[in-house]
């Protein structure tokens, strides 16, 4: 009687063996969380806990956690930094070059969407109409109409200009050759240039041309290139540009001139005669000033270096151009910061390189023109690699404390324009996903009523066919 006892015992026993030695061959990974099943980690256990994460991994067996479960990698995507953060650096130190990847846009993440936790949510500081904020440009390409670019110093403007002409999808695309600095971009079909930039016409009105010296020089240039019998149509120019944070460009001048560049060749034009030396005195004694340290960069008053983006956009005639004792300085400051913003605001496009991505999103909806490979926005530069103290720093806010104002104001334009056409371009989206819908219901309720007519026909017909048999 025991002995059948014990071999009716010993089968469930052996049987429950086998399973539990099997469930842990299967599933190793569970021991240590099997057995802490139901318990929960006490106070202060759990920031150990995620700490010693990397080490116990480390300690764990290679193979073991390539059986585990691994989570994706979070995406990564080109991000458009705050204030000094840019592209990457050409020669010119000019940041965002094109991708050549591929031709299709990603979407971009924006830093101020509500979302993202990290970043603070963009809030308007200046009120602006709906015509400021409203920028679509009827750009006939064909016609007379003319694109010009004002190229301000270590902007990135070097590289939104290649873009200009070598990354626009058109028609009849622009033809560089190796080896030359110019492109010729001509419009379809005739030998006329549509865009007067520094890759297209050269500089033409002089190096680094400003806002008074181009809208005096450009329309009397292209009217020498124009041809006669297209003289008695209408021409109409877009002036854009590029801006970008104070600090961030000068210290990218700085690195610039320490190099050995000079910009001495620039005419600087105002009203019909360039500036005597007394007027415009040089820094710099020799041929250049290479080797330049930030303190003397910074000590020379006279340095076109200085709130170099309001004087570029300004209307200097209205300061008397560069004769400082022409009026005060507090009124000659004032009038050239409100010149600045209003040129700057009445312009066609302008753009950010800190935002190299929202800068090409604003300029193909501006112009309705799309470009072949997204711009890329690169974090490290020559500025962003100077290492200055808070003093240097606020040194060169008070230097370009002008510059500072308008960068300010610049940037919440640029903000509320890619807003408001985002806003825009989505309500457009809704409306053709409404329409689509609306034309749908109407296919579907022309072709109801047949189908019906149909079914009912075929109903009857079976109805006859069951009377006859019955």
């Amino acid at each position: 009687m025991d002995e059948r006892f014990n071999k009716w015992l010993l089968t469930p026993v052996l049987t429950l063996l086998f399973v539990v030695i099997m469930y842990q061959y299967v599933s190793p990974s569970c021991s240590s969380s099997c057995a802490n099943f139901g318990e929960q980690p006490r106070a202060g256990e759990a920031g150990q806990l995620a700490a010693a994460g990397p080490a116990r991994r480390a300690q764990a067996p290679l193979e073991e956690w390539e059986r585990r479960p691994q989570l994706p990698p979070p995406p990564r995507g080109p991000p458009e930094g705050p204030r000094g953060v840019a592209g990457s650096e050409d020669e010119d130190e000019d940041p965002g070059d094109p991708k050549e990847e591929g031709e299709e846009e990603e979407e971009e993440p924006d830093p101020e969407a509500p979302e993202n936790a990290s970043l603070p949510r963009f809030v308007p500081r200046f009120n602006f109409t709906l015509k400021d904020l409203t920028r679509f440009v009827d750009f006939n390409i064909k016609g007379r109409d003319v694109i010009v670019f004002l190229h301000i110093q270590k902007t990135g403007g070097t590289t939104f200009g290649r873009h200009l002409v070598k990354n626009i999808r058109l028609e009849q695309p622009c033809s560089c050759k190796a080896g030359q600095k110019k492109c010729t971009c001509h419009r379809p079909g005739k030998k006329e240039t549509w865009l007067f930039s520094r890759f297209s016409t050269g500089w033409s009105c002089g190096l680094h041309a400003d806002w008074t010296e181009l809208t005096n020089c450009v329309p009397a240039i292209m009217e020498k290139k124009d041809c006669p019998r297209n003289h008695s149509h209408t021409r109409n120019f877009y002036y854009i540009t590029m801006l970008r944070d104070p600090v961030s460009r000068y210290l990218s001048e700085w690195k610039h001139v320490q190099r050995g560049a000079t910009w001495k060749t620039s005419l600087h034009m105002c009203d019909g005669r360039s500036p005597t030396p007394d007027e415009l005195p040089t820094c710099y004694p020799g041929d250049d000033w290479s080797g330049v340290s930030l303190r003397e960069f910074m000590d020379c008053s006279y340095n076109l270096a200085n709130n170099r983006q309001v004087r570029m956009l300004a209307d200097l005639s209205l300061v008397g151009c560069y004769n400082l004792t022409f009026m005060n300085e507090s009124e000659r400051n004032t009038i050239l910061l409100q010149s600045a913003k209003n040129n700057l605001k009445n312009m066609a496009f302008f753009g950010l390189t800190e935002f190299q991505r929202k800068t090409q999103f604003l300029f193909e909806r501006t112009f309705n023109l799309k470009f072949i490979s997204p711009f890329t926005q690169f974090n490290i530069t020559r500025a962003s690699n100077v290492e200055i103290n808070e003093g240097a720093r606020q040194r060169i806010e008070e230097l370009n404390f002008l510059d500072m104002q308008l960068y300010e104001y610049a940037k919440d334009l640029f903000q509320q324009r890619y807003h408001h056409t985002k806003q825009l371009e989505h309500q457009r989206h809704r409306q053709k996903r409404r329409e689509e819908r609306r034309l749908q219901r109407e296919h579907r309720g022309h072709r109801w009523p047949k189908e019906d007519g149909n079914t009912e026909g075929a109903v009857t017909e079976d109805y006859n066919s069951q009377v006859v048999r019955w």
